[in-house]
């Protein structure tokens, strides 16, 4: 013998429209455990122990769920420490490898100043022979302008002996022909 939905209420301490929303929440349940007598439903005795139940059911139906839940959460953790595992080990390397780097770059640094030191011990010897170089070049350069200005002198003394002996031609070519004027004669 079955039971009405508001003998089911009162006994489960459940409201009717509780009662209607367990019913339709489980699938195939009006087709299988209730049955019309006169103008009210009617619940078989499985159906009320499936109502009755029902809070425990849904309970046991979340507890997989939850599981479930908590499973692939556990794997989604566990691949999200793999992950964090290898970008460590990365981070890791790249240290590694700015560490060298800087290690050769304080090398090369190192390497430089200790060349351009090397230079100027170099170019400290070299600046003596040097300062020789130009003081020979300089020699040089005063005896070719003293040559070229002995040259420059005798040229100009020629030029002047020459200028002269033309003016001392020029005075008797002037005499001569003054001499040789016609108003002489008168």
């Amino acid at each position: 013998m079955g039971k009405t939905i508001r003998q089911l209420s009162e006994e489960l301490k459940l409201s009717k429209q509780a009662i209607n929303q367990r019913i339709n929440s489980i699938n195939g349940f009006r087709s299988k455990h209730t049955y019309k007598v006169k103008n009210h439903l009617e619940i078989d005795n499985q159906g009320v122990k499936m109502l009755a139940n029902f809070g425990k059911q849904k309970r046991q139906d979340r507890q997989p769920n939850q599981q479930d839940k908590n499973d692939k959460n556990d794997k989604i953790d566990h691949i999200l420490l793999k992950q964090l595992d290898v970008k460590d080990q990365q981070i890791a390397n790249l240290q590694q490898a700015l560490d060298q780097q800087q290690k050769l770059q304080i090398a090369t640094v190192t390497e430089n100043h200790r060349l351009k030191e090397h230079i100027r011990k170099l170019s400290g010897l070299l600046e003596p022979s040097s300062a020789t170089q130009q003081q020979q070049s300089n020699d040089k350069d005063d005896t070719l302008s003293n040559s070229i200005n002995v040259i420059h002198d005798n040229a100009e003394n020629d030029k002047q002996d020459q200028s002269h002996i033309v003016d001392e031609k020029k005075k008797r070519i002037h005499k001569n022909k003054v001499n040789k004027s016609w108003w002489h004669f008168w």
